[in-house]
């Protein structure tokens, strides 16, 4: 039974293919699809397209990194989760508050490294934060859209091309019998091909169809992004408008700046002073 069974698939398998070289060098007719069903074809080509083109793009915004979309594709897939990882603004925050507390609180710089390293820990948080929301809230939605609804049509819609081919092939076989037996067995044959391709048209037309009523639910993912991007911007405005009120409070000393302002030294040699700035020194 598994030798006949592997031998029909085998002999379906070879028809299918002079059936579908026979096409691409014009000795043989195809039947087409009705206009409809080609316009909505087009219209779930440009939604698999445009969704993939904006998953990626999100994805770069969100996880810049390409390691990091990596480890996280790894962890989803195996730990069902995303690892949990600093931000480099947090990375960032950290080392500021060290260097602060090295150089201590109590003097200008340390108690403003203090200051503004908290408030970029803080904003290394909320940048996580955001991230988590945005990809619950519009990636993965956008990436489910893609596994599960275009997957389906995808396979459905080779199907239907395979179902087609063999349509094709008994139309074939019917035009060149010769005998009584041999057309009888042929138009059999055709009859069941054209009811198992008619029936695949509806089940992929119906697939097809739901394409479109799918940008409703992604225009809700996309509000979604968007209310989780208003809500960060404004949280992250409020940290460095706090942060610099707390930066207004640090006593400033222009005099303490040293070498690193733009004035030109002076030196005193034999009681002459020289300045470096004059052409005439020597």
């Amino acid at each position: 039974m598994d030798l006949k069974k592997l031998a029909g698939q085998a002999g379906q398998f070879l028809t299918r293919a002079v059936q579908y070289t026979e096409e691409k060098i014009g000795s043989a007719e195809k039947t087409e699809l009705d206009r409809h069903f080609e316009s909505l074809s087009l219209q779930a080509d440009a939604a698999r397209q445009w969704t993939e083109k904006l998953v990626i793009g999100a994805e770069a915004v969100l996880i810049p990194n390409p390691g990091n979309r990596v480890e996280d594709m790894i962890f989803e897939k195996i730990e069902k989760r995303r690892p949990n990882r600093l931000s480099n603004l947090e990375y960032l925050g950290l080392d500021m508050v060290q260097a602060g507390n090295d150089f201590g609180s109590g003097t200008p710089y340390g108690s403003a490294l203090l200051k503004v390293g908290g408030a970029e820990q803080r904003l290394g948080l909320l940048e996580r934060e955001f991230v988590s929301n945005a990809i619950q809230g519009y990636l993965q939605p956008m990436r489910k859209f893609l596994d599960t609804e275009m997957k389906t049509i995808t396979r459905e819609r080779r199907l239907l091309e395979t179902k087609r081919l063999d349509l094709d092939a008994c139309k074939s076989r019917l035009r060149k019998a010769r005998s009584m037996d041999g057309q009888s067995s042929a138009e059999a044959e055709l009859r069941k091909a054209q009811a198992d391709f008619d029936r695949q048209t509806e089940i992929t037309k119906l697939l097809l169809e739901g394409v479109r009523s799918s940008q409703a639910a992604h225009l809700r993912h996309l509000n979604e992004l968007v209310e989780a991007q208003a809500q960060y911007y404004e949280q992250c405005h409020k940290v460095m408008t706090d942060v610099q009120k707390e930066m207004a409070s640090v006593p400033f000393n222009p005099s303490a700046v040293g070498a690193f302002d733009n004035s030109v030294p002076v030196f005193q040699i034999n009681d002459e002073e020289i300045d470096l700035k004059s052409p005439s020194s020597p």
